[in-house]
């Protein structure tokens, strides 16, 4: 995969579970509220601000020289927040050519249709390519302790997809993007022995039978490879196990550092809190500069990696803020 060296990359939050305006932040962060006093907020209330909300969304914009390229990574649970937040942020949908949804689940695929919708009003006369696998259209659900199923919302169809205008690159296959700014993955190898998925995962057969499905092949992470400081690696929820997540991304770039990792780390729960202190432990070996946990990460987990490499690595996502590389 000859995956292009970068000169910058800016990542914006759209949508995250967490607000969060007043922790102090690295010269290369900066707060939604910022953002918002650029755009014209002339008073502080709560009707200017973001909202937080169960997922996750990436807005990545890449420089290299002269051209700039926009993808928009996953789009939250629901539409509203996303059109909430990027109307907030006069977030630059215009320039967005692809878009990349993480793995089949709700709080990731939600918002699409709305998101489709306002990138299409922006600038109605740009392609826009959509990037998927089929293992992401399976009818998912959850099964909880005391036996009982909940299933989950469906994401949007392939059909509905294609109705708002984009074009539709169905493959389980890695790929680069967007004149090979980006590495798109393929399935991701489960090497760790603890890193086991999402128990209690259910999806539906063909004969609407309920099936046990903790591992979600379907999920995909991005890469991108800055100047002078190396991959940086996009993982929204991370139920391969971010470790495998971060192995995978070393062993397709083997000559190229690991600079930094965000996204959701999916250490939230009581099925899976249990091995955040292993996880913490293997991800010293990658070396990263930056730690960006989000989303399904959870307190507990931010606060044991927070323990063990410091506030200086460890910059917790939040709405509306926004990342420099």
């Amino acid at each position: 995969m000859n995956l292009i060296e970068i000169d910058s990359l800016d990542v914006r939050v759209l949508i995250d579970n967490v607000t969060d305006n007043l922790s102090s932040i690295p010269n290369n962060v900066s707060h939604e509220i910022a953002h918002l006093k650029k755009n014209g907020m002339k008073e502080l209330s709560g009707s200017c601000l973001c909202c937080g909300a169960h997922g996750l969304s990436l807005l990545l914009t890449a420089t290299k020289g002269s051209a700039t390229r926009t993808l928009l990574f996953d789009a939250g649970p629901e539409g509203e927040v996303f059109k909430n937040n990027v109307t907030k942020l006069k977030a630059p949908l215009n320039t967005v050519e692809d878009i990349v949804l993480s793995h089949g689940h709700w709080d990731h695929a939600g918002g699409f249709l709305t998101a489709l919708g306002l990138i299409k009003s922006a600038n109605p006369q740009q392609k826009i390519v959509f990037q998927l696998n089929s293992g992401m259209f399976h009818q998912r659900a959850i099964k909880f302790a005391d036996g009982s199923i909940l299933p989950f919302k469906k994401i949007p169809s392939i059909e509905e997809l294609k109705a708002h205008g984009v074009e539709i690159i169905n493959s389980p296959e890695a790929r680069l993007l967007l004149e090979r700014m980006f590495y798109l993955s393929g399935e991701i190898p489960r090497t760790t022995s603890y890193e086991q998925g999402l128990p209690g995962h259910l999806r539906q057969n063909s004969e609407k039978e309920w099936l046990l499905d903790p591992l979600i092949l379907d999920e995909r992470f991005l890469v991108a490879h800055i100047r002078n400081k190396g991959l940086i690696v996009f993982s929204a929820c991370s139920h391969a196990g971010i470790i495998n997540v971060l192995k995978h991304a070393q062993q397709v770039f083997p000559q190229i550092p690991l600079y930094a990792v965000m996204g959701g780390f999916h250490l939230s729960g009581t099925a899976v809190e249990k091995i955040i202190d292993a996880t913490v432990k293997d991800m010293q070996q990658f070396n990263l500069k930056m730690i960006i946990p989000a989303h399904c990460t959870g307190w507990k987990a931010v606060n044991a990696l927070a323990n063990a490499f410091g506030q200086d690595v460890v910059i917790p996502s939040a709405v509306g803020r926004l990342y420099h590389f």
